[in-house]
């Protein structure tokens, strides 16, 4: 499929992706990562090729020149993509900036129109441009990622590559990291990514909530770094006498500006629980509020109707009445 081709009769939306959304988009998990479905996600990168050869983010595509226009990837149903995700150096704007008429593809021509700098114009950033394009073809809306290569690789090095092709047996292995609940500072995940010592470097985690049976290497002994919740997911287990102590645990993280990892077994049920009684407790949100902000950041997550009641009680402890309706097929 090429850019000359017909737009279909709709049109898509052109938003920004915050960095920490595609890293949570990088991330997600059915039974294995996200990453093995083919119209899960279609990362573009619309630098040059030197600067793509360079590094680039894990999976991303690079997009190609003909006579100074964008062609559309042939290999991948825009239809059909649910996250169709465009990024170029630095654009943190969709509106209108100065930049040369026409970016080079090659050092080579680079060096040539040295000495030309005058040459621009009014025009939108490299990614905006292609993604005006991309809304003709896609149903989904199209993501400029705000900030570019440079601030998401910033923000996470690790997920920087030299890799082009991506086998499908190496995406079914690819191992998400902990989903990001507070940017840079709270993180969601299961037991295994807890005891991940290239995952706890990387993130650069200080101290674990751990809401599960089992025990992980790290902070044993340490009260000042490691709460320990030991309950069973099971239907008569009891949370809600800790909520207070976890978000409590993790606001003064927070103020000593350490990164907290929150886990359990799997990842879906305890430590999830966990996390929206924090946010309810520290932004003084709804249950509804609080949990549509980590269902946004991970899509799995499921805590069991005993869990689900139980915030529902810590939501009338906070706010003295109940304000959220958990008959509601969401919970």
């Amino acid at each position: 499929m090429q850019a000359q081709l017909d737009a279909q009769p709709w049109m898509a939306d052109l938003l920004f992706c915050e960095p920490t959304e595609l890293y949570n988009i990088l991330n997600q998990v059915s039974k294995l990562s996200r990453l093995a479905e083919p119209n899960y996600l279609c990362l573009l990168d619309v630098r040059s090729k030197r600067q793509y050869d360079e590094s680039h983010v894990i999976t991303a595509r690079r997009v190609k020149k003909r006579d100074h226009q964008y062609l559309i990837p042939e290999s991948v149903d825009l239809e059909c993509v649910k996250y169709c995700i465009v990024y170029d150096s630095n654009t943190s704007s969709l509106e209108l900036s100065i930049r040369p008429r026409y970016e080079e593809e090659e050092e080579e021509e680079e060096e040539e129109k040295e000495g030309k700098e005058d040459d621009s114009e009014l025009l939108p950033g490299p990614a905006v441009e292609f993604g005006q394009i991309l809304i003709h073809f896609t149903r989904q809306p199209v993501y400029i990622l705000r900030g570019g290569y440079e601030c998401f690789s910033g923000l996470y090095h690790f997920f920087r590559t030299q890799k082009v092709i991506w086998m499908p047996q190496e995406l079914d292995a690819f191992l998400p990291y902990p989903i990001e609940i507070v940017p840079g500072k709270v993180f969601l995940g299961k037991l295994s990514q807890a005891c991940n010592a290239k995952m706890h470097k990387d993130l650069k985690i200080k101290a674990h909530v751990n809401i599960s049976l089992e025990t992980t290497p790290y902070f044993v002994g340490n009260v000042d770094k490691l709460l320990h919740i030991k309950i069973e997911d099971t239907p008569d287990s009891i949370l809600f006498p800790s909520f207070r102590h976890i978000s409590h645990f993790i606001e003064l993280h927070l103020k000593l500006r350490s990164v907290i990892l929150v886990f359990s077994t799997r990842g879906i049920s305890r430590s999830v629980a966990a996390v929206v009684a924090f946010l309810m407790h520290y932004n003084e949100e709804t249950l509804k509020r609080s949990w549509a902000h980590v269902k946004k950041c991970k899509t799995n997550m499921r805590p069991n109707r005993a869990l689900v009641a139980q915030l529902l009680e810590w939501e009338k402890a906070l706010h003295g009445e109940y304000l959220t309706d958990i008959s509601e097929p969401i919970y």
